[in-house]
């Protein structure tokens, strides 16, 4: 088999399909996740410290010198990359929590047994009966 052939059969298969769909739905989602911790969440905690903006909080290691930039140690960053986190983990959590209410529980079903095992059951008990 040729590896055209075996790329397409990959390509076609439902799961691929699927992991791509999510790949390209989280990605939006997390768009939105980002506007609605930057625009919506963190000016009331920004509020709430005196408009201390995360982004900004730095750690000066060395001052700048002539054309040489400072160096600096953004610890802001890190701050608001874990609140980022934190409040994305919380969304989906709360999102997977209420997709799987709305599924509905379903008793297991019940299969019947196929012809074979049938069969094969007469078998055994004839086979038990004659052997007693």
């Amino acid at each position: 088999m040729g590896m055209l052939q075996e790329f397409k059969e990959f390509a076609v298969k439902g799961n691929a399909v699927d992991m791509a769909v999510g790949i390209i739905v989280g990605a939006a989602f997390g768009k939105i996740i980002s506007s609605l911790v930057a625009d919506v969440v963190m000016p009331p905690i920004g509020v709430l410290i005196d408009g201390v903006d995360f982004t900004k909080l730095a750690f000066t290691l060395k001052e700048a010198a002539g054309d040489a930039p400072a160096v600096t140690l953004n610890y802001g960053n890190f701050i608001q990359a874990l609140v980022d986190f934190t409040i994305i983990a919380f969304v989906i959590f709360i999102a997977v929590k209420f997709i799987n209410s709305l599924k509905k529980k379903e008793a297991p079903a019940r299969l019947e047994p196929s012809r074979e095992e049938l069969l094969l059951t007469e078998i055994r008990d004839l086979l038990k009966e004659k052997l007693d």
